[in-house]
């Protein structure tokens, strides 16, 4: 299968590598040193489950040098889309499909408007993973996953095509949900939640769960984007917020989610693609979300620094 990864970070890195590592024909896209890094040294993945490196990696900063593909791993940040999308053009062909490996929901629609549900499905991962150095990338943990699934939820040729790709794949847990809105929510409400007080905590996971200020914020900011998911109607188990707080009671302490790595660092981030995103989807269904509006409020001014230092 002929796949171009548009995003080289972690995620892009790393799902990848494995691509390249398991023989599909996989060009990466990046950029600067990173792409140079690439280029010279192989892409390198220093990984839990054990080390590997691309070499030589095929690897540009041109989707025109690429030309029609069968796949796009689509990972780049959020807030990067709009440009993404300019730049794939070259690389849709007639059966291309693209699988989004973004944090959010708003980005489906924006897809969808550009390219049609017949170039678009929809996907998530979970992985904790980033660029430690140009050209290497650094799995710390969480097994591999990832997800994928038609709109429709049909069951087509092509997404049988791709999972046999990524189950060939020893190490990943690949699936195909019943229901990819609610899988892509459900992480959505886990991400939005762990980001957003996270960010503003500025503490690792073990930290802000335990902490009296911000334990109950975390546990209603899931249950706000529940709500929203639901006022939107997307099918969200009733006890999902409760299983989701167990489940981090039982997590690494030292976890943090990307926003968050990237507001403490000074960094752009996804702040208006998560967070403010729940605030615009509750507002149009009619749903309150009080503390995004407060964590939105708290975060701003340090994005807004990030963006015009």
């Amino acid at each position: 299968m002929k796949i171009a990864i548009f995003g080289t970070g972690g995620v892009g890195g790393y799902f990848g590598g494995r691509l390249a590592q398991s023989g599909q024909d996989v060009t990466f896209l990046a950029r600067g040193k990173h792409l140079n890094a690439i280029r010279e040294n192989g892409l390198q993945i220093e990984s839990v489950d054990g080390n590997f490196t691309i070499h030589p990696a095929k690897a540009t900063d041109s989707t025109e040098s690429i030309g029609a593909v069968d796949l796009i791993l689509l990972a780049t940040k959020a807030w990067q889309l709009e440009e993404a999308i300019a730049q794939m053009q070259p690389l849709i062909g007639e059966k291309t499909v693209i699988l989004p490996l973004l944090n959010g929901m708003e980005h489906m629609d924006k897809l969808i408007s550009a390219f049609g549900t017949q170039h678009v499905i929809g996907g998530l991962c979970r992985i904790s993973v980033f660029i430690s150095s140009p050209g290497v990338i650094r799995h710390v943990g969480v097994k591999p996953y990832i997800a994928y699934g038609e709109w429709d939820h049909s069951q087509s040729e092509r997404l049988q095509s791709i999972h046999s790709v990524f189950t060939a794949i020893p190490g990943i847990i690949a699936e195909i949900p019943t229901n990819i809105h609610t899988a892509m929510w459900e992480k959505f409400i886990f991400i939005t939640g762990t980001s957003g007080v996270g960010a503003y905590a500025r503490k690792p996971l073990g930290e802000y769960r335990a902490d009296p200020e911000t334990r109950p914020m975390l546990i209603n900011a899931f249950r706000e984007t529940a709500a929203v998911a639901r006022a939107m109607g997307v099918m969200i188990e009733e006890n999902f917020v409760d299983e989701t707080v167990q489940r981090l009671d039982n997590a690494p302490a030292g976890m943090m989610a990307s926003m968050q790595k990237d507001m403490m660092e000074g960094r752009p981030s996804e702040l208006n693609e998560q967070t403010g995103a729940v605030i615009r989807m509750g507002k149009a269904v009619g749903v309150p979300t009080p503390t995004h509006e407060k964590l939105l409020a708290t975060l701003l001014p340090f994005e807004q620094k990030a963006r015009n230092p």
